[in-house]
């Protein structure tokens, strides 16, 4: 328990260092998509990528970190840490009474499904990533009473 409790901090420190943000931001392999469910941007810096998107009245910024790429491992064995912050897209404030859960699908049909954990407005969750190639992440969320629902594509094995 301590393990992970420590794992669990030394993440959040390391994702809430304004530096993760702004490398990310200059990535060469970020881009933005617009579709009918809003916008949506990725990018990739290291062993983090990062995923932005609004659905529903509420911004989600996303961040997948390999575990291996912060020299770190999981007592369950995990590979990669998943984090997400939640905002009211108009007034661009976080919300921090938020709950949710994510339901990862491998490039095999695996199924995997976690509650997010709530540190203080950032919610998250860790995942076994062991094959090559894309995961569907599915984010169902329930922030300051508006509920929705984001999803993506991570690039899996290629990171």
């Amino acid at each position: 328990m301590k393990l992970r409790s420590f794992l669990t901090i030394a993440v959040l420190m390391l994702a809430l260092s304004p530096g993760r943000f702004v490398l990310a931001a200059s990535d060469h392999e970020r881009h933005t998509e617009t579709s009918s469910s809003g916008s949506m941007e990725h990018g990739q810096t290291g062993g983090t990528f990062t995923h932005q998107a609004t659905a529903d009245g509420v911004r989600a910024e996303f961040q997948v970190m390999s575990l291996a790429s912060m020299n770190m491992k999981d007592p369950k064995g995990n590979t990669h840490h998943v984090m997400v912050k939640l905002f009211n897209a108009t007034s661009n404030s976080q919300i921090k009474d938020a709950a949710g859960q994510i339901r990862i699908i491998g490039p095999s049909g695996k199924e995997q499904k976690e509650i997010l954990t709530n540190y203080n407005g950032i919610l998250a969750a860790s995942f076994t990533f062991d094959e090559k190639d894309k995961y569907r992440m599915i984010c169902v969320f329930d922030a300051g009473g508006k509920k929705g629902e984001i999803s993506f594509w991570y690039p899996g094995g290629s990171m």
